[in-house]
């Protein structure tokens, strides 16, 4: 099932969210007027994540 996912062939949705609830993802829908908000939102708290991995000392 993973091989048909990473191959792009067909796979049903249960089939895909017990992949990805397996690799500790998850999948948000919304409307498509939303997604860049989201995407905005999702790329800022990865750059803060990134920050905030620097400040901490090693």
């Amino acid at each position: 099932m993973l091989s048909k996912l990473e191959n792009g062939k067909g796979a049903n949705l249960e089939h895909a969210l017990r992949v990805m609830d397996g690799l500790g993802l998850t999948m948000l829908v919304v409307p498509k007027v939303h997604a860049p908000w989201l995407e905005q939102a999702a790329a800022h708290a990865a750059k803060i994540g990134e920050d905030a991995a620097w400040e901490q000392p090693g």
